[in-house]
């Protein structure tokens, strides 16, 4: 029995920071009706439970649901930064796959986005986008989201944060960022918004309709 039979229907969305799959991933599961997990949010609950003093694998293992509410407070450059830096500790992981995967198999479908979805926690997914950018137009995306959020920065601080973070993400022994084989590779580096949700809509019709 497919993965679909048994389990609903499963997105796994992958990329990079500020590609745009996290705008992506919120409109598939919106046309669609799924259930949507940014994944890289448990991260940054981690990360900032970190910041706060405790131990990375303690956080990771006591998350609970409550640490993610209000999303907008966890996207604050600083906390970006610890959650990178405690994705790459295997234990960290470990403690969140659990989590994931149970989301993934709701019966309703689901899109889950994050940076291993495809490869390591649903790697069965019934749809797999890798979703990327080039470094400049992540960089200039994430200084204007940082700027409308009142935060002061600046674009070659930022563009040596996006490649600091792809190398982490890209080179971490455990679970790194990579296209899954099968992934539809999406990159948004010279598309508007609307186009890029309409092609993984389009991907993820496809599919269903096979």
């Amino acid at each position: 029995m497919s993965q679909n039979a048994q389990n609903g229907f499963t997105v796994a969305i992958d990329g990079p920071a500020a590609a745009g799959k996290g705008t992506i991933s919120r409109a598939v599961a919106a046309h669609f009706g799924f259930a949507h997990l940014d994944t890289g949010l448990l991260y940054r609950a981690v990360g900032r439970r970190v910041l706060g003093g405790l131990d990375p694998v303690t956080a990771a293992q006591s998350l609970d649901p409550a640490d993610l509410v209000a999303p907008d407070s966890l996207r604050t450059a600083q906390i970006a930064e610890a959650a990178s830096r405690v994705a790459v500790i295997p234990e960290v992981r470990a403690a969140l796959v659990d989590f994931q995967r149970a989301f993934a198999r709701r019966l309703g479908g689901a899109v889950l986005d994050g940076r291993d979805i495809g490869t390591v926690i649903c790697p069965a997914a019934d749809v797999k986008l890798f979703v990327t950018a080039s470094p400049e137009v992540r960089a200039a995306r994430r200084l204007k989201e940082l700027c409308d959020n009142g935060f002061e920065t600046d674009f070659a601080t930022v563009l040596a944060d996006v490649r600091a973070r792809d190398a982490r993400d890209g080179g971490r022994a455990t679970a790194p960022m990579v296209p899954a084989e099968d992934a539809l590779m999406l990159d948004t580096s010279m598309m508007a918004v609307d186009e890029a949700v309409a092609a993984a809509i389009a991907a993820v019709a496809a599919r269903r309709a096979s």
